[in-house]
């Protein structure tokens, strides 16, 4: 997959043991880039990402930074939420989080990487 690299991979069989065995929000939040609320009674709270494990968070910053140039679906992707007014950041991070559920996927389907695979189902 482009943007996936050794470090990466070495990365996720080292501490994520679960790749493969949970859902996508199970997953996302295990890694530490589900948005959170922080909503208390009658208030809304802004949404972020907090927790998690970040050896993993860490590499994962790096790989969804190279494939938002050299991946054309993360970079479709990114753009789209560029284009939509969020923040570099926000986007990135979101970038972050469609990598691990993407690659979450492949593992638990034990399918290579295709385009294709990264559009939502219905």
């Amino acid at each position: 997959m482009p943007g996936v690299g050794r470090i990466l991979i070495v990365t996720l069989l080292a501490y994520l043991p679960e790749l493969g065995k949970l859902n996508r929000k199970e997953i996302a939040k295990l890694v530490g880039v589900a948005p959170l609320n922080r909503d208390s009674g009658h208030r809304k709270g802004k949404r972020s990402t907090w927790g998690g494990r970040s050896e993993i968070r860490k590499v994962l910053y790096m790989a969804a930074l190279v494939a938002t140039r050299y991946n054309p679906v993360i970079n479709a992707f990114y753009n789209r939420l560029l284009d939509a007014g969020k923040e570099k950041k926000l986007a990135l991070v979101a970038c972050m989080r469609k990598l691990l559920v993407i690659l979450n996927a492949m593992v638990k389907s034990g399918e290579s990487w295709t385009p294709d695979m990264a559009m939502p189902k219905h």
